[in-house]
């Protein structure tokens, strides 16, 4: 790999109280005493990833049949229009708003490395490493997943998630890497389905798909493939500095539906039989909780309910 280059997503009530980066803290006070400035994300005049977009996963570790099924039912729902409202198609189709036009995720080639081939302790320029195992080709991102018991560097720290594009053969790549985090932190990345650990301790929601693991990932899976399409090069739409940006969905961290605040996701919808919290429906009979998203065309969070 030639150089890579790395955009961190927080995802994680370490954002969200500003315990180590107070300049990305999007939570909104209750009671301000000045009136708050539009959200703006500027267009830095890059390449975004529009049309049909190919996603290839290479999953790290281990992973069960059924763990694998919830995240491709995730992302084969982004395209599904015949889930009720509101759906995860209707969440993506904000991504249409900015610039080139719609976005449709096609999935590509899957790599299984069950036998943690690069061990189970990850440094950042690993990532880029794993995900150029499934290939790269123009308009397409590589996204990895790391199994709970797979540590990576700054993983819980400081993200969630990350986001950056690497240089192969062919030219530039973008990818991303997502990591479960039930046996490390979910209080911090699997929020609202674990107790927080900073902050007002307000009841967790129960998990849509009966894993906090899995549904963290959901949430923060969420946040970087809108952060790859909208910004995949680090040219393309943030608000902030390029090391650290503030992008689609990293914009909005911690909101999930109206009156969200502080330690609060906001209004969801629950399952009258499980009591599971979520705000979005998918194929196959899922539920998800998906995070706000920044809509060019009225500059605010928007959120599905």
């Amino acid at each position: 790999m030639a150089s890579t280059s790395h955009f961190t997503i927080f995802v994680s009530l370490l954002v969200l109280f500003s315990v180590l980066h107070p300049a990305i803290a999007t939570t909104r006070k209750l009671a301000a005493l000045i009136q708050e400035q539009p959200l703006l994300l500027n267009y830095h005049n890059g390449p975004l990833l529009k049309g049909n977009v190919t996603v290839n996963l290479i999953w790290y570790g281990k992973f069960t049949p059924t763990q694998r099924s919830i995240i491709f039912d995730f992302l084969n729902s982004l395209n599904w229009r015949k889930a009720p409202s509101p759906s995860v198609s209707s969440w993506w189709e904000t991504t249409g708003r900015y610039r080139g036009g719609p976005c449709t995720v096609v999935l590509g080639n899957q790599v299984l490395d069950e036998n943690y081939s690069l061990g189970k302790s990850l440094k950042t320029p690993q990532l880029a490493a794993l995900a150029s195992k499934a290939g790269y080709g123009e308009n397409s991102a590589n996204f990895v997943f790391t199994s709970a018991d797979v540590a990576i560097e700054g993983f819980c720290m400081s993200r969630c998630g990350t986001h950056g594009s690497g240089k192969g053969k062919t030219g530039k790549f973008a990818y991303a890497w997502v990591g479960n985090s039930l046996s490390q932190c979910p209080g911090q990345c699997a929020w609202p389905f674990n107790q927080p650990i900073y902050g007002p301790q307000t009841p967790p929601l129960v998990s849509p798909n009966g894993d906090v693991g899995i549904d963290g990932m959901i949430i923060n899976l969420a946040t970087v493939l809108a952060g790859t399409v909208t910004n995949p090069f680090n040219n393309g739409y943030f608000q902030g500095s390029a090391e650290a940006p503030l992008e689609a969905v990293s914009a909005c961290t911690g909101i999930f539906g109206k009156g969200a605040y502080s330690g609060y996701p906001g209004e969801v919808l629950v399952d009258k039989i499980t009591g599971a919290g979520y705000n979005a429906f998918g194929m196959n009979g899922r539920k998800y909780l998906l995070p706000a998203m920044w809509d060019p065309q009225t500059s605010t969070c928007k959120t599905l309910v």
